[in-house]
């Protein structure tokens, strides 16, 4: 019985004590509810009202650039990093680690996403230290809680990788999907350009900013139409709901403009080739050229190159809008100036070009008509010119190109444009000084032949397409309208610098001078005649200024003109800067000529095709790839006709032939191997970087040339 009782005591002893600590407990909450709720409520009403009030900005999606067809030339893409999370609890019920899974999960690690380039054409060590082998066995082999969270296994790449890697071996036997699995993927907007280095610095590129997720531009029209092509950001507020606190979206953001620009795909292609193509074979440091529509001054087409350090070349500083000695391509726009201010009347006026201004002309001197001093391009003959009418106030001269607008930026949608540099000859210096007038006077005389000044070959190519157009001045643009995220399109206006900088008369004469470098007996650029098409234009040379003295060992060649004569429909304009030695008329001619045949041949004239010279009767014709049954295919539908292409390429002897494929046939090939595969040009392949039958190395990289 006293045992009974002692155990009821002791029960009702700690129902008593827990009784206590549930009281003391409750009052501890009380009392801090009490401290929350009424002494301490201000502070905790201000810290909710600034969470609630707290704004967070959404990046709006950057818009498109687009080409003159709607082809894309820059654009977002959803891109992902693929990490493992090695701590997950797939892993952690694992008794036993299948380590031969792994193996096999690091052997397709290491061919399709391997963690340092050309990983297996590498010494051993390298290989053995750099596999996915090393990486993942050395993670397995730390307890659980020592392993990595977010092991990354590649970076910008698709959801057509991600679902690879899912299927990998290890991973593809594990249930779940999501967030259930050990594989997750992050992902965020990257900008990509579908064309490469085509038009590289026309187009522009991009910086991302990294802390606050905004994507401005940084170069070309990325840049100087960022503000249209960011669009403007979004608002989304915090809100209170059942379920805690989320954000609100008060202001949705606005997407970017589409650009939509004058570029052309096929012409932009041409003329890179081109360019490249006279730069090396002139080994010159750099080239820039331009190819300008007359009648609206859309520029077409747009290329920059310059010498690497290796030795190739590659997209270069857009020198197209940077200001250089002109040289004699200066020569016609002074001529167009004598023309409209009555200094000369007609094509065959005389003017006398012995020594002159300390200068003498190269092909003799005596008197020479303007279609010959044009021709010959003489210094001294255009000089003279000039100073029939300038010779009393040399500071005049500056005045009537400024009365041409050529002082007033183009706006043309290329970052870093610059404008005509050209010093206005007064009598005093910045400082106060006297300036001679002899001093005045040479001065003059070498600005109306193009020395003493400087101008951005797009300056001197809008002039030259004013001559073209009857003296109707269109301001080189790059883009043609805008389109709002609803699809709307606004065309931008062309703003005339000026509506007409000369005379139709005035034009044509400096027209029928400037052919005269073409085609006349004694013009200095011969070489860029040819009969199917009427190329005209100007040659014009500079030395370069280097650590501020002219280097005589290097020249700029420079040529500027358009085609077809009769009816200009394209102007255009090539400087390349090569060693001393050479010619315009053998160099950036030779770009101009070029493009002006090339497109000739393709109709781009108002022309008929010329690729095929002769008419001949359309048979239909069979093409497939080699087969048994090619031509009795033929004969059974009574076709004469027969054309053999590549089917499959031989594997396994190292790197496939694809020479002939379409483009997508032979990336698909090449991919398949491993390789790395980037194209230049359109159309079929006619080379690749890499010869056929090379040691194949996965992950090495092999550029296609296309051609159409």
């Amino acid at each position: 019985m006293a045992a009974k009782k002692n155990n009821k005591t002791t029960i009702l002893y700690r129902y008593g004590l827990i009784t206590i600590l549930f009281v003391a407990f409750g009052v501890v909450i009380m009392g801090k509810l009490f401290d929350t709720t009424v002494i301490e409520a201000s502070d905790w009403n201000a810290r909710a009202k600034a969470e609630l009030s707290r704004i967070d900005t959404i990046a709006p999606e950057r818009g498109n650039i687009l080409s003159d067809n709607g082809n894309i030339l820059a654009c977002n893409l959803r891109v992902y990093d693929i990490l493992l999370d090695l701590r997950h609890d797939q892993f952690k019920k694992m008794k036993v680690l299948p380590w031969r899974s792994i193996d096999s999960l690091a052997d397709s690690l290491d061919r399709y996403y391997p963690r340092i380039a050309d990983l297996m054409s590498r010494p051993a060590d390298t290989i053995k230290k750099y596999s996915w082998h090393a990486r993942l066995k050395k993670e397995f082999e730390r307890p659980d809680s020592l392993r990595k969270r977010a092991l990354r296994i590649c970076q910008k790449k698709t959801l057509e990788d991600y679902d690879r890697i899912r299927n990998f071996p290890l991973l593809k036997n594990m249930k779940g999907r999501g967030s259930r699995l050990p594989l997750y993927k992050t992902g965020r907007n990257m900008r990509i350009y579908p064309y490469g280095k085509m038009a590289y610095r026309s187009i522009g590129r991009v910086n991302e900013n990294f802390k606050t997720r905004q994507i401005h531009g940084y170069s070309g029209l990325e840049k100087f139409l960022d503000t249209l092509l960011y669009g403007k950001p979004g608002l989304a507020k915090k809100v209170a709901l059942t379920n805690g606190i989320t954000n609100w979206v008060s202001t949705p953001p606005q997407r970017g403009f589409d650009i939509h620009t004058t570029i052309n795909i096929d012409l932009q292609d041409m003329l890179e080739e081109e360019l490249h193509k006279i730069c090396k074979d002139a080994n010159a440091e750099w080239g820039t050229a331009v190819l300008m529509e007359v009648s609206t001054g859309e520029i077409k087409a747009i290329s920059n190159i310059e010498r690497l350090e290796n030795g190739t070349y590659g997209e270069a500083l857009n020198r197209a809008v940077l200001p250089f000695e002109p040289g004699s391509v200066m020569k016609p726009i002074s001529l167009m100036i004598a023309f409209e201010d009555g200094l000369v009347h007609s094509v065959n006026d005389m003017a006398d070009c012995s020594p002159f201004m300390k200068t003498s002309d190269p092909h003799g001197g005596g008197m020479k008509t303007m279609k010959q001093v044009i021709e010959q391009s003489s210094n001294t003959g255009i000089a003279r010119v000039i100073f029939r009418g300038y010779s009393q106030h040399p500071e005049k001269f500056y005045d009537r190109l400024k009365g041409l607008g050529f002082f007033e930026p183009m706006n043309s949608g290329i970052a870093g444009e610059q404008t005509p540099r050209i010093r206005r000859l007064t009598d005093k210096d910045s400082k106060g000084r006297n300036i001679t007038m002899t001093a005045r006077h040479l001065d003059l005389a070498r600005q109306a032949y193009g020395y003493n000044t400087e101008l951005p070959p797009l300056f001197t190519l809008s002039v030259y397409n004013a001559i073209a157009n009857n003296g109707k001045y269109v301001r080189p643009h790059l883009v043609r309208s805008l389109i709002d995220e609803n699809g709307r399109d606004s065309v931008l206006k062309i703003d005339y610098i000026r509506d007409s900088i000369c005379s139709a008369a005035t034009a044509r004469k400096v027209r029928e001078c400037i052919k005269e470098v073409v085609w006349g007996d004694h013009g200095t650029a011969r070489l860029v005649r040819d009969d199917r098409v009427c190329v005209v234009g100007k040659t014009g040379t500079a030395y370069p200024v280097e650590k501020g003295v002219y280097n005589t060992s290097k020249r700029r060649y420079a040529f500027a003109g358009f085609f077809p004569y009769d009816h200009p429909q394209y102007s255009c304009i090539a400087l390349v800067l090569g060693n001393a030695g050479n010619s315009a008329n053998r160099t950036s001619g030779q770009v101009v000529k070029n493009m002006a045949i090339k497109m000739y041949s393709r109709g781009m004239l108002n022309n008929a095709s010329t690729y095929t010279s002769e008419k001949k009767e359309s048979k239909p014709t069979l093409s497939a790839s080699t087969g048994n049954g090619f031509t009795k295919t033929a004969g059974a539908l009574g076709i004469t006709g027969l054309k053999q292409i590549k089917g499959n390429a031989q594997k396994g002897s190292g790197v496939p032939d694809v020479r002939g494929y379409d483009v997508t046939s032979a990336v698909r090939i090449l991919e398949s191997c491993g390789l790395n595969v980037s194209t230049n040009g359109s159309g079929h392949v006619v080379g690749q970087s890499i010869a056929p039958g090379s040691a194949l190395r996965r992950g090495a990289h092999i550029m296609l040339t296309l051609r159409n």
